[in-house]
């Protein structure tokens, strides 16, 4: 499976002083650290991490960021969408490069 998500805080958390800029970069990137340390190939994009491997490793990977992001606010929003394909691995990598052909086929 493949599985893009965000996750991100808002209010205010005891404790923490929220950005002036509003942005949430410091608790993306603590998101982003569970993911990398997860060992599973995954990508970063400016609004969405995708991560590909069997269901309970991926979703235990979703869990464990979103933890890490909870002390940045007083809540957490996640927003998940998942392609699930049994039976195909590589996919993260393999329809990019499908795309890519087909884009060069035309």
């Amino acid at each position: 499976m493949i599985l893009a998500f965000s996750v991100a805080p808002s209010g205010e958390a005891p404790g923490r002083a929220e950005r002036a800029d509003g942005s949430v970069s410091d608790a993306v990137a603590e998101a982003v650290k569970v993911v990398r340390a997860s060992g599973l190939p995954y990508r970063t994009s400016s609004m969405f991490t995708e991560i590909e491997g069997e269901w309970d490793e991926v979703f235990d990977v979703v869990k464990r960021a979103t933890e890490a992001v909870l002390p940045f606010g007083s809540r957490v929003s996640l927003i998940m969408k998942a392609d699930i394909r049994p039976g195909f691995e590589g996919e993260i990598d393999g329809k990019l490069e499908r795309l890519e052909q087909a884009i060069d086929a035309s």
